[in-house]
């Protein structure tokens, strides 16, 4: 069953009311602008926004009849990092890697590469599932990209000339 198409996002706080249905989706589902999306039930909501957002939990696809779709963050594979958090955090933002935030840990996508390097540099990483909300981009909105560092380039298509200060 189709619930429409949806052009607007209403942001946490900022909607009430009745509604229709929920979607579950991850971090990478939650960086849209025009997707058809499963809810559950057997519902779907095709949302066609004016351009790419970030969308967090809380935040709710409003359709053209009014109806309000609930945004939640799915549970995915993570990394729990404890340890000495201003150094781990400083070697993961080198690495532009998306990172949430707690007072007595950080929590970043499962990746084996980052486990190793973190765990060498003395964290103790332990693998979880939970929904994935890191920090947003500089002055507290966006998104932050990853990006890879092969021999010479940068895996978003250009070069911009500063030094990331690598470890060898």
């Amino acid at each position: 069953m189709s619930l429409g198409i949806a052009h607007i996002l209403r942001r946490a706080g900022t909607w009430e009311g009745a509604v229709a249905a929920t979607v579950v989706l991850d971090y990478e589902g939650r960086f849209l602008r025009r997707k058809r999306l499963e809810c559950g039930g057997g519902a779907s909501v095709t949302v066609d926004l004016p351009h790419t957002v970030s969308v967090e939990q809380g935040d709710a696809f409003e359709t053209e009849d009014g109806a309000f779709i609930d945004v939640r963050a799915a549970p995915e594979p993570l990394l729990r990092i404890t340890g000495d958090l201003v150094r781990l955090a400083w070697h993961i933002g080198n690495r532009h890697t998306p990172c949430q935030v707690a007072d007595d840990h950080l929590l970043i996508r499962a990746d084996h590469v980052l486990a190793d390097m973190l765990a060498h540099l003395g964290a103790e990483v332990e693998a979880t599932q939970a929904p994935f909300r890191p920090e947003g981009g500089a002055y507290g909105h966006g998104r932050t990209h990853g990006h890879s560092h092969g021999p010479g380039e940068h895996a978003h298509g250009h070069d911009h000339g500063h030094d990331h200060g690598h470890d060898p």
